[in-house]
């Protein structure tokens, strides 16, 4: 009996027990649109009531619309007493394509208030709304429904997964990114973390709305963007950075020709001349690869103005600086960690992992002269994202690293409404890539870095 079988017959067990009662605090925070609630009880229970092999689902798709088309039709009849016979054929429609795409999940994929999709086996599906995290009351049929999904995913872009390559990246057709994972390493059953992405990407006039940064740190940014620097984004898991690389990016002029490297792709860029780079991970037979670094190093042969890369988590990172320092100026990125001074000492990791045994002032040295400017984004107590620090790199005094704060977020407190406040802090401290940039034909105002 194969493992996901074993686990659909645990969970099986599991429904048979009491229904336990909805968490407090896990609502979201309006109430739920009648027709969305009604959708969602029949779709759970017409996934019930299907008798269907989701392994085989290409193989019998007309069977299989005809059997859902009819289960749903008998739910409908049940639930949807007042609705007009046209109504209940669009209901019918919009059930079968959300069952037959991407199952339970489809119609929050489409709310533009979900931010994130967790499904933690079949019975637990979270979303997170407003920097807060939710129980729907979304089902699937069981692990091998789940791992139908997974497939449908994974499959129009090469990647696979199975019990031999149970975890895989991947990404929907709008750029949103999915993480899977399956038994044996997922013992709850199949795992899929969604972020989703805007179908227009977000604009800085967005971010500022947010709340996220102000307007003249925006401005200051977009003249450094143009005026060549190179800048990380730095904060940790889900704290907007690959939104705010986007936004960034979006600075670059026109008449550049950029080169983007990803896991996933997931980058938006608006400019007509852009080639996009994507990871391959190993076949079935355990070759093949092509890694972020392997794309790195390629694309120094492709004539680049500008090169973005995702995210550095390992060698790539020695790659990208080397880039940096040899006329590959204005190149973006992003990295996990937690203040810009742990941003360094990660990057230090990660030039060790590359396998070059160079001395640490060695790193620190080209660190110091490779990256301009960090730019260091959280996702806060209140769930809202801030840019709570734009930094930026000095130079080196003696062994050590010199940063200096532009700017930084100072927080003063929650509000009666549970809403962080704070402001957006100039430390009055003029940068020395001003220099940089007036070389560059860069026009700053004078009143640009001046307290107010």
């Amino acid at each position: 009996m194969s493992l996901i079988k074993r686990l659909n017959e645990a969970q099986t067990d599991e429904r048979s027990r009491p229904s336990q009662p909805a968490l407090k605090g896990k609502q979201p925070e309006k109430e739920q649109d009648p027709y969305i609630a009604m959708k969602m009880r029949i779709q759970n229970s017409a996934i019930e009531d299907l008798d269907i092999d989701f392994d085989e689902i290409s193989d019998q798709n007309q069977e299989l619309k005809r059997q859902i088309s009819e289960i749903l039709a008998k739910h409908i009849e049940t639930e949807a007493l007042n609705m007009t016979m046209s109504q209940k054929n669009k209901a019918r429609e919009e059930l079968m394509d959300e069952i037959i795409g991407f199952g339970p999940i489809t119609g929050l994929l489409a709310d533009s208030s979900i931010t994130e999709i967790m499904v933690n086996g079949p019975d637990h599906v979270y979303v997170e709304r407003k920097g807060k995290l939710v129980l729907t009351d979304a089902k699937f049929k069981d692990n091998n429904h789940v791992l139908h999904v997974i497939k449908k995913i994974v499959s129009p872009i090469g990647r696979r997964i199975d019990e031999s390559s149970p975890m895989v990246d991947a990404r929907l057709p709008n750029g949103s990114r999915v993480n899977a994972v399956i038994p044996p390493l997922a013992l709850d059953g199949p795992s899929i973390t969604i972020r989703k992405f805007a179908e227009d990407p977000l604009q800085v006039n967005d971010l500022v709305g947010f709340g996220t940064l102000n307007s003249r740190m925006a401005d200051i940014l977009r003249l450094c963007v143009e005026g060549r620097l190179n800048i990380v984004v730095s904060g940790g898991t889900g704290s907007g950075k690959t939104t705010t690389l986007n936004v960034l990016s979006s600075f670059i002029p026109e008449d550049e020709r950029i080169v983007t490297i990803e896991d996933a792709a997931e980058l938006q860029l608006s400019q007509t001349h852009v080639v996009r780079l994507e990871t391959r991970p190993v076949n079935i037979e355990g070759k093949g690869e092509v890694s972020i670094r392997d794309l790195v190093r390629n694309s120094l042969r492709m004539r680049p103005d500008r090169i973005i890369v995702g995210e550095v988590r390992s060698g790539e990172s020695l790659d990208m600086l080397q880039a940096m320092n040899t006329g590959h100026d204005g190149s973006l990125t992003t990295g996990h960690a937690n203040t810009p001074r742990d941003m360094l000492a990660r990057l230090e990791t990660m030039v060790l992992m590359s396998g070059m045994n160079l001395p640490v002032k060695a790193i620190r040295e080209q660190i110091s002269s490779a990256v301009d400017l960090i730019v260091q984004q959280s996702r806060l107590v209140d769930g809202s994202r801030k840019i709570t620090h734009i930094t930026e790199v000095q130079g080196m005094e003696g062994e050590v690293i010199i940063l200096q704060d532009i700017f930084r977020f100072e927080a003063k407190g929650l509000d009666g409404k549970g809403k962080l406040q704070g402001d957006f802090a100039f430390t009055g401290i003029v940068p020395k890539f001003m220099d940089k940039l007036k070389e560059r034909g860069i026009h700053v105002q004078e009143d640009m870095f001046s307290t107010m």
